[in-house]
């Protein structure tokens, strides 16, 4: 079943980076099909969130989509490398969102091999931000794509289900300029899946 916006809107964006590990992400671009069990999320929380793009109320070209209601995409260019998928999450004005970190690649592996320059599977191809984004291509064309639609969007299917010791709770990644919100235990991920950027 394709999560709502409602889904997205919930006001807790620390429990949805958490209640989003094991659920379906699927990209549907050039009519391409891929998809994918989400294994690793991060939670940025708005303006109070030292890490987070709209700390303070920071209000750019580039964040402004962060303003908007939960359930649009939110892709930003990191290095000026790769392209880092986020969702918006709450209300109007709240500017949060979750980080997909990582996915366990369920369908159009072949093409994420493609995509990526790799012959074999392996964990890398769709473990860290921005290898996920380039394996499903995903990039800042979809900024601000509706994650209700048909180009991107969050299936939760009652099979994967996990116990709550199959989920580890840590610090976030590459963000030490976040003085005392760089220790919040905000980073999610499926410690039973070797798709996982760093444990």
């Amino acid at each position: 079943m394709k999560l709502s916006a409602s889904y997205y809107q919930h006001n807790d964006v620390v429990f949805l980076a958490k209640d989003l590990i094991g659920k379906t992400i699927i990209s549907r671009v050039d009519d391409q099909l891929t998809s994918g069990i989400i294994t690793e999320t991060e939670a940025y929380r708005g303006v109070d969130d030292k890490a987070c793009h709209a700390h303070l109320g920071k209000f750019t070209e580039r964040t402004k989509v962060m303003y908007e209601p939960g359930g649009v995409a939110y892709v930003y260019l990191c290095y000026g490398i790769h392209n880092l998928f986020n969702i918006i999450t709450n209300t109007d004005q709240q500017a949060d969102a979750v980080l997909i970190r990582a996915v366990e690649p369920v369908d159009g592996i072949d093409l994420m091999l493609e995509r990526r320059g790799k012959s074999t599977l392996e964990k890398s191809l769709t473990s860290g931000p921005g290898n996920f984004s380039k394996a499903f291509a995903l990039d800042r064309s979809h900024y601000g794509e509706d994650l209700t639609g048909d180009l991107i969007w969050i299936e939760d299917d009652a099979e994967f289900r996990f116990r709550e010791s199959e989920i580890t709770a840590c610090k976030r990644i590459g963000i030490d300029y976040a003085a005392e919100d760089k220790n919040l235990p905000w980073r999610f991920y499926l410690n039973t899946s070797k798709y996982v950027s760093k444990r």
